[in-house]
């Protein structure tokens, strides 16, 4: 009878110890779980420069633009106006090759721009939207060449848009 005290003893202690070593893991509550949005590439900080340097050098040309656009319009009707006047020929002449200088240096700054922005990582998309800018720019040059100013202003007038829109693409 002592063998069977004892055994039962041992059973009824193996079976209370038995459910406390069967709960290692701690109860979690039964709220669902939140789902973690997908990881975004981490983009450098290196990259973020570029991309920043990259959006000032794009306002700044939006600005100059915009500001040269307002002169030109003066300046280009002064020009189509004095144009059939042959005494003032010479002014006409000088402040002609001036604008047109300055549309070239346009045309070389918005090249620059965008070969920036073609090799500035995560700018694939602006880059689309800016290519061909310089290209127009410099059908501006050709077309204030030829004397004609009010074309040259329209596709100056797009040009300054298309960077209106990539700055707020950005």
């Amino acid at each position: 009878m002592k063998s069977l005290i004892a055994a039962a003893t041992a059973l009824m202690l193996l079976l209370s110890a038995a459910p406390a070593a069967a709960q290692t893991r701690t109860r979690r509550s039964t709220t669902p779980q939140r789902r973690r949005a997908p990881a975004r590439p981490a983009t450098s900080s290196l990259d973020a420069t570029r991309t920043n340097a990259v959006r000032l050098q794009l306002a700044s040309l939006n600005k100059d633009l915009t500001r040269f656009l307002y002169v030109y319009g003066r300046l280009s009707k002064d020009l189509e106006l004095t144009g059939a006047q042959s005494e003032s020929a010479d002014a006409t002449n000088k402040t002609r090759a001036g604008l047109i200088e300055s549309l070239r240096t346009m045309s070389n700054r918005l090249d620059q721009l965008e070969g920036q922005v073609r090799f500035t990582p995560g700018l694939e998309r602006q880059y689309r939207s800016l290519q061909g800018v310089s290209n127009r720019a410099a059908q501006a040059e050709s077309n204030a060449a030829a004397g004609r100013f009010d074309a040259a202003g329209r596709i100056l007038v797009e040009v300054a848009a298309t960077l209106t829109d990539v700055l707020l693409e950005m």
